[in-house]
């Protein structure tokens, strides 16, 4: 019987294997453009990786050595050892502590506020706090230079740390009230009945609840503290209080000025410092990724 004739007898048959080869078709399709799109993101670090593994003199070779022989592992910490990087850590660390902690616990609390407690005018106080995200920070940076300026913060960290605790950021404000409003109020009731005040609530309650909110803020703050490099340029003019993202800069241009003089740029070096930057990064990442995705997917659920 030809293919033809089957297909008018059972013609439910033909149209389920039809629709079963395209199901099929299409994944390989979106999976192969995934892969696709996945090497052209992964090519910049692998290149950087080799590069740090490679000889100074081995860095621009045409054509480019992929997998370099051998491999110096020890530019990693030669990177490290030629400028004081321990430092820059130790700074980097202070700020990402004392920023991220003061910016989830403000922002966390102006959450609850918005969300759990009914007062009058609280919608239009909302809405202003979101229309803060509208202004650029540039506008209010020579403002807030003069202040910190004439209290003495210039060339200190107390300008990367403690405005945090006092505001927060209008973002992870809008990101804890809308988590918080999936929450219900119902739990907020019988903790009242039970002699529970706000706090309590907000303490023993939400917060154990809002992990998945708390930990998509924490990765957003921390990326954001961690690669900041305008703040630290415009506070920070003493090389004891740099951090790494002008610890790098720092790195280059040394290394700039040596080019100048005739000595080679030890672009090695200067890859090896780079990724191990990024570690950090990478790892809280890697370690909060199923709660960040929980908490983006539930942010918005309820308006």
């Amino acid at each position: 019987m030809s293919a033809r004739a089957e297909a008018r007898i059972h013609p439910r048959s033909a149209h389920t294997t039809a629709a079963r080869v395209w199901r099929i078709l299409r994944y390989i399709i979106m999976y192969g453009f995934l892969v696709l799109a996945a090497i052209l993101l992964l090519l910049p670090f692998v290149w950087m990786f080799s590069t740090s593994l490679k000889e100074l003199g081995d860095v621009f070779l045409y054509p480019p050595v992929l997998v370099p022989t051998p491999m110096h592992w020890e530019n990693y910490w030669t990177s490290m050892t030629k400028y004081p990087f321990d430092i820059f850590f130790r700074n980097t660390l202070t700020v990402v502590v004392f920023a991220v902690s003061g910016q989830i616990i403000s922002s966390s609390l102006a959450g609850f506020a918005f969300a759990r407690l009914r007062g009058r005018g609280r919608d239009l106080l909302f809405g202003l706090v979101l229309a803060t995200m509208m202004v650029p920070e540039q506008v209010t940076l020579i403002p807030t230079f003069i202040i910190f300026k004439s209290l003495g913060w210039i060339d200190t960290l107390l300008p990367l740390t403690v405005p945090y605790w006092f505001g927060g950021a209008a973002l992870y404000t809008f990101l804890f009230r809308q988590f918080y409003r999936t929450i219900p109020m119902d739990l907020d009731e019988a903790a009242k009945i039970d002699g529970c005040g706000y706090l309590g609530i907000y303490w023993r309650i939400i917060v154990p609840l809002s992990l998945p909110a708390v930990a998509s803020a924490c990765i957003f703050s921390f990326l954001a503290r961690w690669n900041d490099f305008m703040h630290p340029l415009i506070y920070l003019h003493n090389r004891a209080n740099f951090t790494v993202a002008l610890g790098l800069r720092l790195f280059q241009e040394m290394q700039q000025g040596g080019m100048a003089l005739g000595v080679l740029v030890e672009w090695n070096l200067l890859m090896a410092a780079s990724l191990i930057t990024m570690l950090p990064p990478l790892a809280i990442f890697a370690v909060a990724q199923r709660y960040f995705v929980r908490g983006v997917v539930t942010t918005g659920i309820k308006g």
